[in-house]
Parts: C-alpha cells; sequence; structure tokens
C-alpha cells in the first residue's frame, strides 16, 4: 500500500513554527488585563502560555498565591529539596540566574515588588535556557504581577480592617446584640455558630543584642505574618475567623476533640512555621478555653492572650501554650492586677524580687531547693557547686526571707511569689 505523498494527502500540515515572542506585546497584553482587572491567576496563566512555561506566584517567604506547576514540575522541586514538608517553594534556595533541576528543567525566581516593598516572587520553570528576549519579557512579567499584587493587597486590606475590627469588637464584648452579631457573621462567611477556641500568635521580640529592625521592617514582618496565617486557615477552611490586631494575630477554631483543637491548632501552627526558611520569623501562640457560643469568645480571648505571654515567659520563644496548661501560672494570670500581683511578690521576697544579676542568680538557688525540699548535697549537685557554697546561699536566703527551711507556710508564700515573677516579669 502506497503512503502518498504530501501533496496527495491536503489534510496534513507542514510543522507550525512558534510565533517568536515579543516582550513589548506580553507586557502591553499583561498591562491591559491588569487594567481590564483581570485576576492574579489569569495574570499567571498569560505569562505560562506566552513562555511556555510552568509559572507560579509566591508570597516573600515562598508560599503560593497562585500556581500553574505540573505535577511532575512539584516533583522536580521536591527532588531538588526546593519545597519543604508544608509545600512552601525554598525561594532562598533558588538563584535568580536560574537553578537546574534535576530533570533537566531549569527554575528562574524573579522578585517582585513595588518600590517600597518586595510582594514576592515570579517562579518560572523552563525546559530550555531564556534567551534575551525572554529574559526581558520575564521582567516585564513581574511589573504586571506586582500591579495585580497591589491591587489586590489594596483592596484586601480595606476588607481585613473592616473585618477585623469587627471581630476584635466581638472578642472584648462591644459587638452589639447577638442577632446583630450573627448577621454581620453570616455576611462574612464565618462560621461561629458552635463551640470555639481562640488562639492569639505573636511575633517573639528579637534576641538581646540584634537589631529590633525599623518601625516599617516590623510593619512589614507582621503583615507577612498575618497573610501567613490567613492562606494556612484559609487552605482549611473559609470560614474560619482570622484577623491582624497589629501586634497579633487571631484565629477563632471550631473546637473538637478530647483536648479541644489541640490538634487542630498544632497543624496550623506546623505549617505557618514550615522550615523557618524564607525570612520567617519564630512566634510565640496562646490557646484559650472553649466558647460554647459567641458570648463565651471575649473570655476565651483573654485566656489565650495571656497563655501567650505567660507561655514565652515561663518556656521562652517559639511555643504553644494552652491556658489549661499553665498550672498554678493559670491562676495568677487570672488576677487582672500585674501591680497587686508585683506587690504581693516584693513583700514576700523582699530585695530577692529585684533586677539585679545577684537577686536573680538568689531566685535560681531558691528554686532549686524548694524543688529538692532543700536538701543541700542535691540542690549543690544540680547547680554544680560546691556543697559549702549552697550552705553559704541558705544562711543568705533566710536571713533576707525568714525561717524558710522549718515554716511550710512561708514556703509556700515564696514558692508562689517566684510564680507570680514568672507571670508578671522578673
Amino acid at each position: 500500500m502506497s503512503t502518498g505523498s504530501a501533496s496527495e494527502q491536503p489534510d496534513q500540515q507542514p510543522d507550525q513554527q512558534p510565533v517568536p515572542l515579543d516582550a513589548d506585546n506580553l507586557a502591553e497584553d499583561l498591562a491591559q488585563q491588569v487594567l481590564a482587572n483581570a485576576d492574579l491567576g489569569q495574570i499567571v496563566d498569560a505569562i505560562a502560555a506566552a513562555l511556555h512555561a510552568d509559572a507560579a506566584v509566591t508570597t516573600t517567604d515562598g508560599r503560593e498565591r497562585v500556581t500553574r506547576l505540573s505535577e511532575d514540575r512539584r516533583a522536580d522541586l521536591a527532588a531538588g529539596d526546593l519545597l519543604d514538608h508544608t509545600g512552601r517553594v525554598r525561594v532562598e534556595r533558588l538563584d535568580p540566574g536560574g537553578t537546574l533541576l534535576a530533570g533537566g528543567a531549569r527554575v528562574h525566581r524573579l522578585p517582585v515588588a513595588t518600590p517600597t516593598q518586595p510582594l514576592g516572587h515570579l517562579v518560572l520553570i523552563v525546559e530550555r535556557e531564556l534567551d534575551a528576549v525572554e529574559a526581558v519579557a520575564l521582567r516585564r512579567a513581574g511589573l504586571a504581577v506586582a500591579l495585580s499584587i497591589s491591587r489586590e493587597q489594596a483592596v484586601s486590606a480595606v476588607e481585613n480592617k473592616y473585618r477585623g475590627d469587627f471581630l476584635r469588637d466581638v472578642l472584648l464584648g462591644r459587638a452589639g446584640s447577638e442577632e446583630f452579631v450573627r448577621e454581620h457573621v453570616a455576611g462574612f462567611g464565618w462560621d461561629l455558630g458552635g463551640p470555639s477556641i481562640v488562639v492569639v500568635a505573636q511575633l517573639d521580640p528579637q534576641p538581646a543584642g540584634e537589631p529590633s529592625g525599623t518601625v516599617e521592617e516590623q510593619r512589614q514582618w507582621q503583615e507577612r505574618f498575618a497573610d501567613a496565617w490567613r492562606q494556612v486557615v484559609g487552605g482549611v477552611s473559609r470560614s474560619v475567623p482570622v484577623a491582624d490586631f497589629g501586634s497579633e494575630v487571631v484565629t477563632v477554631l471550631p473546637a473538637d476533640g478530647s483536648q479541644p483543637g489541640s490538634e487542630a491548632v498544632m497543624r496550623l501552627v506546623r505549617a505557618v512555621a514550615g522550615d523557618k526558611g524564607g525570612g520567617r520569623r519564630p512566634f510565640s501562640v496562646g490557646v484559650g478555653r472553649v466558647a460554647g457560643d459567641v458570648r463565651g469568645l471575649p473570655e476565651s480571648y483573654a485566656q489565650a492572650y495571656r497563655a501567650v505571654a505567660v507561655g514565652r515567659r515561663v518556656r521562652g520563644g517559639g511555643t504553644t501554650t494552652w491556658f489549661d496548661e499553665l498550672g498554678l501560672h493559670r491562676l495568677i494570670a487570672m488576677v487582672p492586677d500585674d501591680v497587686e500581683l508585683r506587690a504581693f511578690a516584693v513583700d514576700v521576697l523582699g530585695e530577692l524580687a529585684g533586677q539585679g544579676e545577684e537577686a536573680a542568680a538568689l531566685r535560681e538557688t531558691l528554686q532549686v531547693l524548694l524543688s529538692t525540699n532543700f536538701n543541700v548535697a542535691e540542690a549543690a549537685r544540680l547547680q554544680f557547686f560546691h556543697y559549702n557554697t549552697i550552705r553559704y546561699r541558705v544562711t543568705k536566703l533566710e536571713r533576707l526571707l525568714g525561717p524558710i527551711t522549718s515554716d511550710h507556710n512561708l514556703r509556700l508564700d515564696v514558692a508562689v511569689a517566684l510564680k507570680v515573677l514568672e507571670v508578671v516579669g522578673g
């Protein structure tokens, strides 16, 4: 059987050559899409099609805003250790000039920013080296992405402020009648109809000796932190309220399980924290008790707020603390007057409640002695001191506090006073 010649097969089309890329036309097309209110997904679609590539737009720390990555490309990124366990693109490991993947594809990262604010990254994966025209097109595409993100941020800022102000009023018990609250909650798409818990997350302060950052840098850290919570929570459910209160991010989660919300909270915390790459900052979390309905949310919020503060003081930064796990600290945290609490600690401890190094050292020894029931030998072993050094300190402590080795009521007061200092700050 003859296969025939090309002229005998009119349906067969010759191979079509791809239309050469025109960077100016691409930039104009993307600008028109932005002006026509195309969303970021449509912008990314156009970029991916024009450059024959897989593409994604991420936040500054690599969280995906919009992604057009195939499963094969995701597998390539994972094989190159360029995705963390939460799916975040490890943008800090990508060379802007191109990072070669094991399969031969190349990843390009273009920072996206306004003149005053970093916005994220445009990530492109191609099977080839970008030529000069494509490199120019990529840079111009980044400008369109920046315009799109800036527009979305402007709209979201108004919406988030309104929602945040309303949630703050709910959590402070000043939002109005239950009927008014229910109407607004339904309008926002929130689900607060059942038992809930309030979660408060705060960025940890800079370690001593490190610069605290300018006001603008701190604002950007907080905005990025709030965006991370919104993205992670939004990936679970759009009906969960999340709001940025300026110095903390507050989430109201449905309560479930024997320890209400514990696993749900920890999943969110792990996802927000990720692997600490991409400029993420450490943070602490406090979790309040279960609120049966909207009326109980102010109390749960107050508990979560205290839990994050006390947990950081007692356990250090980067911790998640449930109010019900605070033990004696919980009772102390329920006293609203820090001035009265500190006055109690000063009355009991005297000069040991001071801020100096000697007072702090004596308090540390005192805490060890209390925990060992004033076993001097054991306290010396735990503190790596000579036996006679601890004996000397016991004598000094009795001179400052009274007969603490024999008066059990005094010993109880001292133990509580030390816990008070942990809560209100020593």
